[in-house]
């Protein structure tokens, strides 16, 4: 569904910048999937953030909840980072 009149063809630059991103991820030195993961914790967190402060929109316990999960993972993966 495109919301506030954008068009879908807008995906296609998104969907791009988004292959570049993990495309550039493999070039770090360490586990890329790692990097992902750990980034995909503050993502979440940082696109809620967006969606209360910038668009207005009231975020539930659940939205909260997920956010807390999602950090939660990313914390693990980021203290495990050379103990395996």
């Amino acid at each position: 569904m495109v919301e506030k009149g954008g068009s879908v063809w807008l995906l296609l630059p998104a969907a791009a910048s988004l292959v570049l991103f993990v495309w550039l991820l493999t070039l770090h030195p360490a586990a890329s999937g790692r990097v992902y993961a750990a980034y995909g914790g503050v993502y979440v967190l940082t696109a809620l953030l967006w969606l209360r402060i910038v668009d207005g929109v009231k975020l539930s316990l659940w939205d909260w909840s997920g956010a807390m999960i999602a950090l939660t993972g990313m914390l693990i993966i980021v203290l495990g980072w050379g103990r395996a």
